[in-house]
């Protein structure tokens, strides 16, 4: 299987790491009425690109990537440490410690070549890089899957909940796509690895408490 074959499989929505039940607070901004049509969808996923926790998990995805590939091992588990500190609400944490460790038991069962024990659970961004190093895909084309999944799926939530027409959704994926391109979160230093995310963590802390939900965070 080629490079871009394994890219593919890697970003695709099939893959099986339960990344569309969860809306990451999204659920709760559409329920407030925050976010209540496209353009606001839009604008709030360009902010978070821009400056939320995305920039941090897609930055943790390239460590991870990087050191994999100088077969670092430890830093990857230094990092996943790091990271699981980092993540600002039980959901999230959750969330991405559920993930990973499905894209790890996925990857042993489909190549069983030794990657390190992670004890206190993988993060999704962490085993995504990882992943990634070990199937040679390019670091650029890596780091454009994982964010361009990351949006794919906020998108099929809000199609979900505001809710909007496929065609919308379709629409607002080109324009992200476009937002994904300018990135600078491959030149972030480790002194830049910080978020504003105020906002998102208020969101996410308060979904566990919504009297109904259709999403896990």
């Amino acid at each position: 299987m080629d490079t871009l074959t394994k890219l593919l499989q890697l970003a695709s929505p099939a893959l099986p790491v339960g990344a569309y039940s969860y809306s990451e607070g999204l659920e709760t901004l559409v329920h407030s009425g925050v976010i209540h049509d496209v353009d606001a969808l839009e604008h709030w996923i360009i902010q978070e690109l821009n400056y939320g926790a995305v920039r941090l998990e897609a930055a943790m995805m390239l460590r991870s990537y990087r050191a994999t590939l100088n077969q670092e091992f430890d830093r990857v588990l230094e990092w996943n440490q790091w990271f699981t500190a980092a993540r600002e609400t039980e959901e999230l944490r959750s969330q991405s410690l559920q993930m990973g460790g499905s894209l790890l038991r996925l990857f042993r069962a489909l190549y069983p070549e030794p990657i390190p024990n992670f004890p206190d659970g993988c993060n999704f961004a962490i085993a995504f890089g990882l992943v990634a190093a070990l199937w040679e895909i390019e670091e650029s084309s890596a780091l454009l899957a994982y964010l361009h999944s990351w949006a794919t799926n906020l998108v099929s939530a809000g199609v979900k909940l505001i809710p909007l027409g496929q065609t919308s959704g379709q629409k607002l994926l080109l324009k992200l796509g476009e937002e994904m391109g300018k990135s600078t979160i491959a030149d972030l230093s480790d002194d830049e690895l910080e978020t504003c995310g105020w906002g998102f963590a208020i969101a996410s802390m308060s979904h566990e408490t919504l009297y109904s939900r259709l999403f896990r965070s």
